[in-house]
Order: C-alpha cells, then structure tokens, then sequence
C-alpha cells in the first residue's frame, strides 16, 4: 500500500499547478536528453522533484522551476537517459563471482591452470568447504576431458573433490573425489534414459569421465556449501555498485529463490526455498538495495499448477520491500546447444548425435502452468536456446492467451536459435524477446562448437534480431550476468557489428543504435513488469538517469562498446560518479 500511495501521490504532484507544486530538488540542463518515449524528440533539460520525474523540455522552461535549494546541474552538451535495465541478470550470483576464482573464458595452457589452481586453493578463492571450485571455463576446454582426467584425478588432488565451471553455467568437469561426493558413478549413467545421457560424460564401460550438463552439473553444484549471509551481502553491495558503474538501475533477477550453487536444472522448490531473496530484503531494509529489483521464482520445468502455491508462499514472505518486485516465474524449457554438451532442444536434430537435446518442458501440459501462472498475474520468463524449445515455449504461451484475456507480458530469454515459422508469433501473443546480443558473435562458440552440428537454417537464424524486429516483436536487452559481461554498452556495439574473431555472424541479423536504447529502457521496463514505474523519462516516473560520456546518438558504431558513464540517478540521488 505504501507504494502505491507513493505513485498516486507522486503522479498528482506532477500534474499539479506550479504554485501548489513541492520544491524542485534537481534540475539538468544544456543537455541532449533521450527520454525513450516513441516518437519524442531529444530534449534539454530534466526536473525532479521528491524522486520522481517533474517535467523534462527545454532549457527555459526547466530553469525557470529553479528555487533557492534547488540542485543544479549543467550537463555541457552530454547525453542523459533513463536508467538502464537488464531484463536477464543473476545480479548475487555475479557479485560473488567478482570474489571468487574465475578464468573469465581465458583458454589456459594445463600447466598454468594447475598453476592457478594451486594459487587459488593457498590463497582460498577457490574454496567452497573441502572443495575447489573455479568458474569461468571455456567451452574450448571440454574437448580435453582425458587431460582433465589425467591431471586432476591423481597425485596432490586425488583425494581432493574438484569442480570447474563453465563459463555458461551449464557445462563443468568434476574429478573423481567431486563425483563421487555427487553420487555420479556408473550405475547412475546407465540410469539415464533418452536425451538425459547426455548430461554426464561417460567411457563405453558407463564409468563418468567427469564431463557434466545442465542436470549433472546441477547435482555435482548441489554439494557446496551454501555462502554465508555476510557474504552475500558483501555479493549484493559488489552487484550494485557495478551496475551503478555501468548505469544500470534496474534488473529482473530470473533465479531469486535460488542461492549459487544450487541445481536449477531439476529445482524442486518449497515454502522455505527462499533463496537470495533475503539478501535483497536485508539491503532495502538497510537503505542500501538502490536498485529495482524485479525477482523471479523458479518453478520446475514439469510443475504443475497446484505447484505455484508454493511459490506463493515464497512470494507472501516479501511482498512489500522497498525496490522489490515479485512479478512472476522462471522456466527451464532446455539446456545449451555447443559441443559436446548438446542439450538445448532443436527441431533438426545435431548432426553428431542424430539427437534432438533435451526438451525439459512438457509440451502437454506447459500451457496448464503458463496459464496458471498468468492467472494470478505472473509473468513467465522462459530460458529457451534451442529452435524447438521456442516453439514449445510460444504454444505454451499461445494456450494462455486463448484461455483468457490478459495484459500480463511474458518473455522468452536467449532465443539463440529461432525458426522463422515463429518470428510472427512474438506481437499477438505478447510476447517479448528478451536476448542477450553480447553472444551474437562469429567466435569459437559458434563457428567451432556450433556450427558444424547444426543445420545451415539454424545457424542463419542464430540471435535473429531483425527478423523479430521487422516482424513487429519487442526485444529487450538483458546480459545473463555472470555467465557474461553485465555492461549493455558492449552488446549495444555487439548487436550492431556482430564482429567476432573468426569474421560476423549473419551480418544480416543486427539492429539498430536507437532500437538498443529502447531496449535497454522502455521495453526492458515491460519486460519486468515495471513499465509504469521506469523505463523511460516522463512527469510521474522514478527519476532514473545516467549522463554519458560521448554522443551516443552521432559517435560511429564501433565506439558504442566503449562508452563510459559518467554519472548515475537511482530517485533522482546521485548514487555514483566515475572517478
């Protein structure tokens, strides 16, 4: 209720008359403001008043507002938008990555790694308990199994449990002591049924050569020791302050009932599965969360809608936290498609294999789930990567749009492979591409551990941003931090160029400057369900902003990446300023 009143009040102070109008707090002016509201021309000036957007227009209009305490800002030229936001970010889950040990993708020869390995375990980055854990590997390295094997299943770590993760968090290995400690032996591999047996590497003999996906790595993840609170305080405060950095004021966190660690691929979540959504309460209650956090709730991929009540009773314990949302669920519907992991679902199947991958939806019965969840108006966020896992996905989604009217907007994430037969589909149902375009790049990812096991049509259609654009879908833009960078900027420049080190992937694909920008804020906002709050600079909305340090609307493409921030506004504070 608090909130509420606060944005009917708000809303009638901006409408009000001038004289019966409260104080102006700031004013920014002499600038090139980009307000993200379609059609609008690039303004001058900024007035705030008790956090919230007053009016933005020219200089003269907005100067004239000006009062004796009034703070008063000459931006010099610089561009100002509404604050960033990333509609795909596992924003604790980042911060205790900047802790911990993390080759950051670098392909090391073994020798250093061993090297680094020992560094870490001396100095306690790499521990997690009695186990070594290092994030940040490369895809590259999952073709050198046997060296893994060779190295870390003897000598000084035989007897101690060790788990690399990849840089995608879908893919590791894990030695022998690791592997044992998950309960992954023989009899488990040949347990498994169908796609399934692809989630843990195996010899003929069944015997696991510690090679796990989605599902195996979820329960060799199982076993670490949950963070302390202080630590992932500590994760929280680094999160923000980055994002600050990077003008980033608000994210969907689409794993919130989750703690790093824990196996989302078979999450089975109760009442007491809570999560970081402690961590984010605890900041608010501080004064220190500064950010707008919209927190999503995974369910398992074959819940039913009974399910839901348990997440409601998650959902219950923290409605009504300054700067935290609640709006919805998040779905597994696959894994990843790159060698030799190979478990995001496709429609042709891979080439190798003659496999399809694992679809972990139930195409039966998703739409029952969607439905429910859109009854209660949540909105479902669904990881999809492979083309047929987009399809299920949207005919879940369709079914739900069939059983009743409803203005709740969904999204489906990643959208690496799309089959043009669904590019239509986006608009009527409502549905908004949340795609991280940072990835949409001609790299050893996909040009060596993509493409020669996928058709020619699903590698033309890899991150296909014009053809959803051009056919009327809304992309927003989102990171999937920490599995890579978190700053828009680089997959801004990315979408644009889709340059990579082995030549550009479908050039025909990019987009647009200003389609980025709004998807950075406006359609972002709809995707997190804070549209009427934020995404954009208009008398009523939160005061949000960032200052620029270029022109980003007359700078050529290629310096886009680099862009820096140089101030940002979180309710109209200033919450960082670059050194």
């Amino acid at each position: 209720m608090k909130n509420v009143l606060r944005v009917t009040l708000a809303a009638a102070v901006a409408f009000s008359s001038m004289e019966s109008m409260a104080a102006v707090d700031l004013l920014l002016f002499n600038g090139k403001v980009f307000t993200a509201e379609p059609g609008q021309a690039l303004q001058q000036a900024v007035a705030v008043v008790d956090g919230r957007i007053l009016k933005v227009g020219s200089d003269v209009e907005i100067l004239s507002l000006k009062e004796a305490m009034t703070q008063v800002v000459d931006l010099n030229g610089k561009v100002v938008m509404p604050g960033f936001i990333d509609s795909h970010s596992h924003a604790i889950f980042g911060g205790v990555k900047v802790t911990a040990a993390d080759l950051d993708a670098q392909m090391l020869p073994f020798d250093e790694l061993e090297q680094r390995l020992r560094a870490w375990r001396d100095n306690g980055k790499a521990r997690h308990g009695d186990i070594l854990s290092v994030g940040g590997f490369p895809s590259t390295y999952w073709s050198e199994v046997a060296q893994f094997e060779k190295r870390f299943n003897h000598g000084e770590w035989a007897d101690t449990p060790i788990a690399f993760i990849g840089w995608d968090y879908h893919t590791g290995w894990a030695n022998k002591a690791m592997l044992k400690r998950a309960g992954i032996d023989a009899e488990r591999v040949k347990s498994l049924k169908g796609e399934a047996v692809a989630t843990i590497g195996h010899h003929q003999d069944s015997t696991p050569n510690g090679f796990v996906a989605d599902a195996g790595l979820s329960a060799v993840m199982s076993q670490f020791p949950s963070p302390s609170m202080d630590q992932l305080m500590a994760a929280g405060r680094a999160a923000r302050d980055l994002n600050h950095s990077l003008g980033i004021t608000a994210l969907m966190d689409p794993a919130a009932n989750a703690m790093p660690g824990d196996g989302l691929f078979d999450f089975k979540p109760t009442a007491q599965t809570v999560g970081v959504l402690p961590v984010y309460k605890a900041l608010s209650e501080k004064g220190e969360l500064e950010m707008r956090v919209a927190a999503l709730m995974v369910a398992n991929p074959k819940s039913k809608p009974a399910d839901l009540d348990v997440l409601d009773e998650v959902r219950k314990q923290f409605v009504g936290v300054d700067n935290l949302s609640l709006p919805g669920i998040k779905i597994f519907a696959d894994g990843v498609a790159e060698f030799p992991a190979q478990t995001a679902s496709l429609l042709t199947p891979y080439k190798n294999s003659k496999k399809g991958g694992e679809l972990l939806i139930d195409p039966a019965h998703f739409d029952e789930l969607v439905s429910a969840a859109d009854a209660r108006g949540w909105l479902v966020h669904v990881h999809a990567i492979g083309d047929r896992a987009v399809r299920e996905s949207l005919n879940g989604i369709e079914q739900a749009r069939h059983d009743r009217h409803s203005d709740v907007t969904h999204s489906i994430t990643h959208l690496q492979m799309v089959n043009p037969k669904e590019f239509a589909r986006f608009k009527p149902l409502n549905v908004i591409a949340s795609m991280q375009l940072y990835w949409a790049s001609a790299d050893e990812m996909s040009i060596d551990l993509l493409k020669p096991y996928i058709s020619a049509m699903q590698f033309q259609f890899m991150y296909p941003a014009r053809s959803l654009l051009k056919n009327g879908a809304t992309i927003a833009g989102a990171s999937d931090w920490p599995v890579s960078t978190p700053n828009p900027w680089k997959a801004i420049g990315q979408a644009i160029s889709r340059k990579g080190p082995k030549g550009i992937l479908n050039k025909d694909e990019d987009i647009d400057r200003e389609t980025m920008f709004y998807a950075y804020t406006r359609n972002a906002a709809r995707a997190i369900g804070l549209e009427k709050e934020i995404g954009s600079l208009t008398a009523g909305k939160e005061a949000d902003l960032i200052i620029l340090d270029r022109d980003v609307f007359s700078v050529p493409d290629e310096q886009l990446a680099d862009t820096q921030v140089l101030k940002t506004y979180f309710s109209g504070r200033e919450v960082y300023s670059r050194p």
